[in-house]
């Protein structure tokens, strides 16, 4: 038999910027012009490359959505010779998610995504109506299927429908968020419509940081077997070439008739978006550069957690970060995240004793700052705290100290750093982590006081993980000090508290979270997986009673199947209690 033609497809992972219609256009056209010169019949764009992702409630503005527009046909104009397609928001009778076909100065075509999300951290049926039929244009010879994002985890149509119609290759363009282990979890599920369908696959993700969401790139190409044959870097822009033997997919469904309709079976419902005229070449073609994974799992999410960061400090127009030094195990993490994620000298590390806080903790503290290269500032805040309760001492009268006497110095704390973001615009980062603020292990307007929570969705067994890969990335001994690795968390609000005196040991308390949490599970589930009783109860009044706090909480990033936020909704008024 002789060879069937071959498809140079290049995947433009691009780091856009939501609202930034000109900066995207630009940074799609020099990817166009570099897919040309690298031979490619097909570039490939993420999902609303041209608006960024999610534009949320820009959307509903008429001349934003003509503003995209726009840009669409000035790209189109500058498009000849390569074939491009390039995700946007189309305004018609309606507004659609959608992904046009641009070749020799036209917009050629147009699909509009079929199935919205409409869960987890997606509200896409709020602004966008569903595309009702599937895509597929001709490059030349070959039938190309196209699908956006949610489109290709249907195991059915719009992808069953154009490989049907002939299709051999399927595009899809994505804006897939990040979370742990979601890039292997994606290559599985993308092999496996592959092959469904008898398809080689080619999928474009986003990557960069946007509020609160990451996107990791990740982007690969599949053989109609479901073989990997390219795959992108993560967390940073790529652009990977990979050719595709549409030949091999040929003959291969010629001995295999799953595709063959049967005389009952309704015919797919496609829309054939355009015929380009393409020179492809015969033969096996060239297979694409496949980068390794990240390995182990606490480097691919503190990758995470560094671009998260960079991208929210430099799309916001910041250039410098601010961070309470407490010398523990969470404001040590966060400050090396700002380190590799904007360099030392774009951070300032303040650190606040009170006349609880140990000599230990304040000499790490300093040792770390040092290790890290980044500047100090030293406050001492008993006088602050002094001249509180001087104040406060008439309506404190008679009344035994407590947690309002504690939560004065972290309030404390939280006024000074956000003096200095007035004084000098500086960003504040909080140091907070998922499992505190899950049970509302933290004070409001103090440490929760800040701009972006870096580490708002990782527990605290896995801040330890993190903080122990740091160390050895670099040998041991790392920047942060062995007895910050070693010793018992505390808030240092009085004197001999542990985090343990009110809370569950953190390996426990992180199991109940995950259940309670992440996976929605009642009382009498976490009992019946023999987690104690009395922690239980103890855990999901907290995590209940808290729901306030964590709406007031900032901004952080998200590295877990589900995070608080955009993620979860729980009502604060709410007498459901497990």
């Amino acid at each position: 038999m002789a060879p069937g033609p071959v498809v140079r497809v290049a995947l433009a992972q691009l780091d856009c910027v939501v609202g930034d219609i000109p900066g995207n256009a630009g940074r799609i056209e020099d990817a166009v012009e570099r897919a040309r010169e690298a031979g490619a019949h097909l570039v490939v764009t993420p999902e609303l490359a041209l608006t960024g992702y999610p534009p949320e409630d820009l959307l509903l503005k008429e001349h934003f959505l003509a503003d995209a527009r726009a840009a669409l046909e000035r790209l189109a104009r500058a498009c000849h010779d390569v074939v491009a397609l390039v995700g946007f928001p189309e305004r018609e009778v309606d507004v659609f998610n959608a992904a046009a076909v641009l070749s020799e100065g036209q917009v050629a075509g147009v699909y509009r995504k079929v199935f919205l999300p409409n869960y987890g951290v997606f509200d896409e049926q709020r602004y966008f109506r569903s595309g009702e039929v599937a895509g597929t244009f001709d490059l030349g010879p070959v039938r190309v299927g196209v699908t956006i994002c949610e489109d290709i985890w249907e195991s059915g149509p719009p992808a069953s429908d154009e490989a049907a119609a002939g299709a051999a290759l399927l595009i899809n363009l994505s804006a897939s968020p990040y979370h742990a282990g979601k890039g292997l979890e994606r290559e599985r599920m993308v092999s496996q419509r592959a092959r469904d369908h008898l398809m080689a696959v080619a999928f474009c993700n986003l990557v960069g940081g946007q509020d609160e969401l990451v996107f990791d790139g990740h982007s690969i190409v599949v053989d109609h077997r479901g073989e990997l044959r390219g795959r992108a870097e993560q967390f940073k822009e790529d652009l990977l070439v990979c050719d595709v033997d549409v030949g091999a997919a040929r003959a291969e469904r010629l001995r295999d008739a799953r595709l063959r309709p049967s005389a009952g079976r309704s015919p797919p419902r496609v829309q054939t978006l355009a015929v380009v005229a393409a020179e492809l070449s015969d033969g096996s073609g060239e297979p694409g550069r496949i980068t390794p994974p990240i390995e182990p799992p606490e480097d691919e999410i503190y990758r995470a957690l560094t671009l998260g960061l960079h991208d929210y400090v430099v799309k916001n127009g910041f250039e410098h970060v601010v961070l309470g030094l407490s010398g523990g195990i969470d404001s040590a993490l966060v400050a090396c995240i700002a380190v590799d994620a904007l360099g030392p000298e774009a951070v300032t590390v303040a650190i606040m004793p009170s006349p609880f806080s140990s000599d230990a903790t304040q000499a790490d503290a300093r040792t770390l700052a040092a290790n890290l290269g980044v500047d100090v500032l030293e406050f001492d805040i008993a006088s602050a705290m002094a001249a509180y309760r001087g104040v406060l001492q008439e309506a404190f009268a008679g009344r035994p100290e407590d947690v309002a006497e504690e939560n004065l110095q972290a309030r404390i704390r939280g006024n000074l750093l956000m003096a200095l973001s007035n004084k000098f615009r500086w960003l504040v980062l909080t140091t907070g982590n998922k499992s505190e603020l899950s049970v509302g292990y933290s004070t409001l307007y103090g440490d929760l006081a800040g701009g972006f929570a870096v580490i708002k969705d990782v527990p605290k067994t896995v801040v330890y993980r993190l903080a122990h890969r740091r160390n050895a990335r670099d040998g041991e001994p790392g920047p942060i000090p062995p007895t910050i690795l070693e010793r018992a968390p505390s808030a240092e609000l009085r004197h001999g508290q542990r985090d343990e005196d009110s809370l569950p040991p953190y390996d426990l308390l992180d199991r109940i979270l995950e259940g309670y949490v992440e996976l929605d599970q009642g009382r009498e589930q976490l009992i019946a997986r023999g987690l104690p009783e009395t922690e239980v109860d103890h855990a999901i009044r907290l995590v209940d009673l808290a729901e306030y706090k964590r709406r007031q909480a900032p901004p952080g990033i998200k590295i877990t199947p589900r995070a608080f936020g955009r993620d979860r909704r729980v009502p604060i008024t709410n007498r459901y209690g497990g």
